[in-house]
């Protein structure tokens, strides 16, 4: 049960049981359609007329900042169903089927791709109420929210790791906030990386979710003409360096999740 092919077809299945749950559990649903709205209106409305950004509007310069964080929050669904199935002993029902040992992971992580999509597409209603205008091309529009998904999608693998170490959701939720509140929050997702004092500025620079949310405000066409040029080779090659941190977090997780899978499942 090995082929490439077999596999694919396997995750797919896991993937579509994944995304079933979004119609059937309520409280999915409303984290899906909800909570993109209230961080939308709460920073737009909240920190909008407190945070100056040189030359253009900060809701525009926002709201690439608050896809950036949503999506990698939304990837702890991963980490959070993976430990929730394995609770409930569903994990021992999957090993007993004919089915690829990769394709619960490599199902969980691919249905998380949708959720995601479905929060950035509310986002984007939320955002055009407030203000947020796409000044770039169609194409240039569609390459932002690639990335943002793509990145997204390979952090989903560190979550499917977490979810299979940590005995109960409750935790991976715990834990998740722990790395993803400063790793959101200590970049230039609310406020430009320059603003930041000391030893904060160079992380952010270099931490790769600001390039994400550079890449995106670049090709959404929110960066001010008056904007500082940036001097981190990061934010100066946003896309190459989202895409060199998505390889080397699939290359380096995905086969650490599908061992780690492995290993629970013979308990």
């Amino acid at each position: 049960m090995n082929s490439p092919v077999i596999a694919l077809a396997d995750a797919a299945v896991i993937a579509k049981r994944n995304v079933i749950k979004i119609k059937r559990v309520p409280d999915v649903l409303v984290f899906v359609l909800i909570s993109p709205i209230m961080f939308v209106l709460l920073f737009a409305y909240v920190f909008g007329s407190s945070i100056e950004v040189p030359g253009g509007n900060y809701r525009e310069f926002l709201i690439a900042g608050i896809f950036a964080q949503t999506v990698m929050f939304g990837a702890t669904f991963t980490g959070a169903s993976l430990a929730e199935d394995m609770q409930k002993g569903l994990i021992d029902r999957f090993r007993s089927l004919p089915m690829s040992r990769s394709a619960v992971v490599a199902g969980r992580t691919a249905s998380d791709v949708i959720y995601n999509a479905i929060s950035i597409a509310i986002m984007s209603l939320a955002g055009l109420l407030v203000g947020w205008r796409i000044r770039g091309s169609v194409t240039d529009a569609v390459i932002a929210f690639a990335l943002l998904l793509i990145f997204a999608y390979a952090f989903s693998w560190v979550m499917a790791c977490v979810g299979l170490l940590v005995p109960t959701p409750e935790v991976v939720n715990n834990a998740s906030f722990v790395v993803l509140f400063p790793l959101t929050f200590v970049a230039n997702t609310f406020v430009p990386s320059e603003d930041l004092p000391g030893p904060l500025r160079p992380f952010a620079e270099w931490n790769p979710i600001s390039a994400v949310v550079q890449a995106s405000r670049e090709r959404f066409g929110n960066i001010p003409p008056e904007w500082p040029e940036q001097t981190a080779w990061p934010l100066q090659n946003p896309v190459l360096y989202t895409l060199i941190w998505t390889v080397i977090v699939i290359v380096v997780f995905a086969p650490i999740a599908t061992r780690l899978y492995e290993r629970a499942s013979r308990r």
